[in-house]
């Protein structure tokens, strides 16, 4: 089986549903953001404040070409890996990906205790109307679709192999 990377917006499950989609299939997950944070060694808020956004965003695109080529591998990625074109023709060329998405409202209470997103700085319901304005169709590349808003965990990821199943029997594109 090939990658399988999960994109879609911050607090849309990406992390959750990674990893119990690698138990289900036996496969290895991998997080994009902790795999950053491990190779630079200072947190994500920390990246962000000391080098910037664009900084952060080339370590981004440097290290999802790099796990991506060393699969195959569950690979979760942070909301805004979409934002660079080569980042999702990487994407697309090594894995199978899949976009989970969920109603503003959802996102927003998901998200509502997390301090730890530089990009929600300033207010969580505000910030979330706007970047989910500013990225609207950023994630309709993704072959597979899955709204994550009110669904078990079991539920999704059993979606997901429905999905996996069908691809495979389609053969390689």
């Amino acid at each position: 089986m090939k990658n399988v990377v999960l994109v879609g917006f911050m607090g849309t499950g990406k992390t959750t549903v990674g990893a119990a989609l690698s138990e289900a299939l036996g496969m290895t997950q991998i997080d994009l953001d902790e795999e950053i944070v491990r190779r630079e060694g200072k947190s994500i808020p920390a990246l962000f404040a000391e080098q910037g956004e664009a900084y952060f965003r080339d370590a981004e695109s440097k290290y999802l070409t790099d796990l991506l080529e060393h699969g195959p591998c569950i690979l979760t990625t942070g909301g805004g890996v979409v934002l660079r074109p080569q980042n999702v023709e990487v994407m697309v060329q090594k894995g199978l990906v899949v976009a989970l998405s969920a109603s503003e409202e959802e996102l927003i209470k998901r998200l509502e205790n997390d301090t730890g997103r530089p990009l929600l700085a300033g207010g969580v319901a505000q910030r979330v109307r706007t970047l989910l304005a500013e990225r609207a169709g950023a994630y309709d590349f993704a072959p597979i679709q899955i709204d994550t808003t009110g669904k078990s965990l079991t539920a999704i990821v059993e979606e997901i192999k429905r999905h996996l199943v069908e691809n495979e029997a389609g053969g390689e594109d």
